[in-house]
């Protein structure tokens, strides 16, 4: 683009617009979505190096039919009755909860998210409101 193609308006004697060939004009939007595009994908994997993301092994185990709380202990390398410890009940009752014999109470299923270094949205969908939603 040379400085011929652009006709610039003025306003009080001031440079308020400028006119611009509508080829330009759709080069410099594809160029302005294309570094706002890059800008988010940045931002994205920035605000994800810090976290883990979901392993493939969990996922694949999850959607193998695999409980959550199973796939993620078993990542976590933990036997049930470690993790039972960790959170303070039994291993037959953790089994019942993880087998979804038994639901848990809010209260337990936080221990576990805790224990496991998830969230409770990773074990069960919930989203905790201490934890911003995420």
């Amino acid at each position: 683009m040379n400085d011929r193609s652009v006709q610039i308006m003025e306003e009080d004697g001031r440079p308020e617009y400028a006119v611009v060939p509508i080829d330009e004009y759709r080069r410099m939007v594809a160029s302005l979505e294309e570094s706002a595009d890059r800008a988010a994908i940045e931002r994205v994997v920035r605000e994800n190096a810090a976290g883990e993301t979901v392993p493939g092994e969990v996922v694949h185990a999850i959607l193998d039919g695999m409980p959550p709380l199973r796939a993620w202990r078993r990542h976590r390398r933990l036997t049930l009755g470690g993790l039972a410890a960790r959170v303070g009940v039994t291993k037959g009752y953790l089994s019942q909860v993880e087998n979804g014999r038994k639901s848990g109470t809010l209260d337990l299923v936080r221990r576990l998210a805790a224990a496991l270094g998830v969230t409770l949205d990773d074990l069960t969908g919930w989203r905790d409101a201490d934890d911003g939603g995420s």
